[in-house]
């Protein structure tokens, strides 16, 4: 059994988002094979954007923050589902990272990541295809996610599925990724 938390990186509150069905289908398989789960649904939460070093380095956490602080703290590995918009993580998603991943938190005083020995899933849908966004592109923003802010924490293995052209895909396409969510849910990985 692992101790898994999921966040959720749609900004859209209402939900049902092939993003949401994803982490559902992730989530159904986990809790089939007994891991413990907790979610982290970023668009719920109420925080403000960081916006000096000053507040970046020492400012209050916000409850909500604080929160999702101890559910990453608690987590052997880690499952991030976002949509790809401009080529990157959302907004919402991005300050939320900034907020949770403060020093102190995900790095000590030295500038060493703290989050050794959790393991990460990173879920991106996009409009495009997948190997456009991976080749053409060189998934940058995906990259500057896993180095500059999860390998900077100390967080590894990382893991990844880039899942392209959602908005024309088809049922049977979205299911046949629902089921591999699930499948990966219940292996925790």
């Amino acid at each position: 059994m692992k101790h898994i938390t999921l966040i959720q990186g749609h900004p859209d509150p209402q939900g049902g988002h092939f993003c949401h069905a994803l982490a559902d289908a992730y989530l159904r398989g986990a809790a089939q094979s007994g891991h413990a789960i907790q979610v982290i649904d970023v668009a719920q939460l109420e925080f403000p954007l960081l916006r000096s070093r000053a507040e970046f380095h020492g400012g209050p956490v916000p409850d909500d923050i604080a929160q999702a602080q101890s559910a990453l703290a608690d987590a052997e590995h880690l499952v991030f589902i976002y949509p790809i918009w401009m080529g990157t993580m959302p907004a919402l998603l991005k300050g939320f990272l900034e907020q949770a991943f403060r020093p102190g938190f995900a790095v000590n005083e030295l500038g060493k990541g703290v989050l050794k020995g959790k393991s990460a899933r990173i879920v991106v849908t996009m409009a495009m295809p997948a190997l456009i966004y991976r080749w053409y592109y060189r998934a940058h923003g995906l990259r500057s996610f896993e180095h500059n802010i999860l390998g900077f924490a100390g967080i590894g293995p990382m893991r990844e599925n880039l899942i392209g052209m959602v908005e024309g895909m088809n049922d049977a396409a979205r299911q046949k990724w629902v089921h591999k969510m699930e499948k990966q849910g219940r292996a925790g990985c």
